[in-house]
């Protein structure tokens, strides 16, 4: 975690390592959204060996229908995180979303984005999504 400082235990009752957890999850946003839209098909090429296989009943259709359910419950939980910690503000949804799922991302990058709010709104937002993020997690 470059740069990171992590929330204040005191105000928001999370440790480093719970920041630091939740901060982890969320950057793996990206990936499991490519994996998602990756993971489509269940048909795969046969490797020949030249060793007898054994079939060990397993369902690949299944099995990929249980792993698009996992990424895209991970996925709601992080954009039904950030709605909460937004509130009323909708306009702020998506940059807190990119701002928290991606790594390195800044303020200053932001507002160059248009983002619609002053910097000490926006960290007391993204703070409280860490807050929110920790415990739900």
């Amino acid at each position: 975690m470059p740069n990171v400082r992590p929330l204040n235990k005191k105000k928001y009752g999370i440790s480093k390592h719970a920041f630091g957890t939740a901060y982890s999850y969320c950057l793996q946003y990206p990936e499991w959204r490519e994996e998602l839209g990756s993971r489509t098909s269940t048909v795969k090429s046969p490797q020949i060996t030249g060793m007898p296989g054994a079939h060990n009943g397993s369902d690949a259709t299944a099995n990929l229908a249980e792993r698009r359910v996992e990424l895209r419950e991970k996925m709601h939980k992080v954009e039904d995180t950030v709605r909460d910690a937004v509130g009323d503000n909708k306009s702020l949804y998506e940059y807190l979303l990119e701002y928290v799922t991606t790594e390195g991302a800044t303020f200053h990058w932001m507002k160059q984005k248009g983002i619609p709010c002053e910097r000490t709104y926006f960290y007391e937002v993204r703070r409280y999504f860490y807050y929110l993020m920790a415990h739900r997690i």
